[in-house]
């Protein structure tokens, strides 16, 4: 299975905020849409970084309530690992696991093209599995 068939199930919309967006907006948008990490892009196609909750989190404790008010480039991630659609997802959960990343945007001709999370990863290897399952199921029962 590649990263495609996800974006075709999941969609390819990629929530982004602008670097100089303040956290707290950054906050509002992650509440807005109820994911866990948006990209951080000045033009919604190029990746300037990726900034979690986690991320907000960490440097709420280091700098406390003022940090709500600076801007998401000082929180996040600026290298960012990208996967293509036709990348493999049993590769992909690898990388991710191993590095211990939970969301991956798609880039695709240089463009940000969606961004697939370890749940959607995990998610398509137990719809894989179980679509193995009905078959060999199936093929059982149908043996003489």
């Amino acid at each position: 299975m590649r990263i495609r068939d996800i974006l075709r199930r999941k969609g390819d919309a990629v929530t982004t905020v602008r670097p100089e967006a303040a956290v707290r907006d950054l906050l509002a948008t992650l509440a807005q849409h109820n994911i866990g990490a948006a990209v951080v892009s000045p033009d919604g196609t190029a990746i300037a970084g990726i900034v979690s909750e986690r991320d907000v989190v960490r440097r709420l404790h280091e700098h406390g309530a003022a940090l709500l008010g600076r801007p998401v480039r000082e929180i996040m991630t600026a290298e960012v690992r990208t996967c293509t659609p036709d990348a493999d997802v049993d590769e992909l959960r690898r990388t991710m696991t191993e590095h211990r990343i939970r969301h991956l945007p798609v880039v695709d001709g240089g463009r940000l093209a969606g961004i697939v999370s370890i749940g959607d990863v995990v998610k398509s290897s137990i719809d894989e599995l179980e679509s193995e399952r009905e078959y060999l199921v199936g093929y059982i029962q149908r043996a003489p």
